[in-house]
């Protein structure tokens, strides 16, 4: 009796104990709002991870190691890492004019490699594995995955400051984009074979709409035609999110997903913002979650489920959360002004992803280059756009 009183007795501690400590733990790991964004200039912590990543590339070694590491889990991240910080780059060059001059020349350097690597060893050197199981519907073949992400480096290179040479690569690739998706009744381009992704619509469309500021052209058309058969044909019925992927006449093959939502909402605001608000809104209702002071994104909403790919990453169990899902609610929250989300997102951060600092640079053990890239994108993205929607003459 003494024993089982005892056990009881420290079951009831243990519980209080939990019961005061649990809801307290985010304070520990809960950083000042300034610490991770700014209204003017940059923040403290995207300086240190964008030392980490400028390190990155004027250390070969240093390059190939973490290029490698990445490639042999999915080549897109290789490309992704680029991609998310050519646009970091040119959001703080935007933030801080001191800092063009150092990294003008980096962005032109991953630019130039990048698409000289596509060139040389084809678009299958930027794709995962099954791109090749079958051809693309339409051929030749190209992947809007790299068009669209590919268009908008230079895109953003050229608002940061005017390059001539990247003009009619610019140009070249919108008219891809632009040929391709017009061929479709769905509006839709192949990623890959017979396979199309919202998250590269949506890079896709930010581009040209980049490309119109610079160059005096206008799509506009285009755009209300796009966001109309979006929400007639490419809308999950359940929660009115955009979804997915999806064939080129617009059959769904996935639902909406947090690895690609809060990417695509963020995109949207330079086609249509109220549509765009609208997607954000409701991804926050059926994808957003914060519990003890922590918050993270489910993968997908409890009226679908889909598998786990690379993409989402391990999903976990109960909670629904995904890795790549949180780490681009990132990007939606800081694009929409979400700041308490964002805030619970850090700490989760700082909680779950094992933040290691060196050489005054930030990189979080449970993360890539390319995931550390696209948190470094959700702390300085702003004002390229607030310098598109305001309009005038580059």
């Amino acid at each position: 009796m003494k024993r089982l009183q005892r056990l009881i007795w420290g079951a009831t501690a243990l519980l209080v104990a939990a019961a005061i400590w649990l809801p307290s733990l985010h304070f520990f790991f809960t950083e000042a709002d300034a610490f991770h964004r700014s209204t003017n200039g940059v923040p403290p912590k995207a300086r240190e991870l964008a030392a980490r990543h400028l390190l990155m590339w004027t250390d070969p070694g240093l390059k190939a190691h973490e290029l490698e590491r990445m490639r042999r889990s999915n080549a897109e991240w290789d490309f992704m890492g680029r991609s998310f910080l050519v646009w970091s780059l040119a959001e703080m060059g935007l933030r801080d004019p001191a800092l063009k001059l150092a990294y003008l020349p980096i962005m032109d350097r991953i630019i130039d490699e990048t698409i000289q690597l596509e060139h040389d060893e084809g678009i299958y050197f930027f794709l995962m594995p099954y791109a090749k199981g079958r051809p693309y519907v339409l051929q030749p073949p190209r992947s809007h995955f790299l068009d669209g992400e590919i268009a908008l480096m230079p895109a953003m290179r050229r608002m940061l400051e005017e390059k001539i040479a990247y003009r009619p690569l610019l140009r070249a690739r919108i008219n891809f984009m632009m040929e391709r998706m017009q061929k479709s009744k769905a509006l839709a381009a192949e990623s890959y074979p017979d396979e199309c992704w919202m998250f590269d619509h949506a890079v896709g469309l930010a581009a040209i709409k980049l490309a119109d500021h610079l160059d005096g052209t206008d799509h506009g058309a285009f755009f209300l035609e796009w966001v109309a058969t979006a929400r007639n044909k490419l809308v999950h019925p359940g929660t009115g999110l955009l979804v997915s992927s999806f064939t080129t006449d617009g059959t769904h093959l996935d639902g909406p997903e947090g690895s690609s939502i809060w990417m695509v909402a963020h995109c949207l605001r330079l086609i249509d913002e109220g549509f765009a608000r609208d997607q954000y809104q409701r991804a926050r209702k059926e994808l957003g979650r914060e519990l003890l002071g922590f918050a993270y994104s489910r993968e997908w909403p409890p009226s679908w489920q889909g598998p786990m790919d690379i993409d989402s990453g391990a999903v976990i169990p109960v909670l629904g959360a995904s890795p790549g899902g949180s780490g681009l609610a990132f990007v939606g929250a800081s694009s929409f002004g979400d700041w308490e989300f964002l805030s619970r997102l850090h700490a989760s951060l700082e909680f779950a992803a094992f933040p290691m600092r060196e050489h005054g640079g930030l990189k979080y053990c449970a993360s890539n280059q390319a995931g550390d890239a696209a948190m470094l994108y959700a702390a300085v993205l702003g004002p390229m756009w607030q310098k598109v929607k305001a309009g005038g003459k580059q």
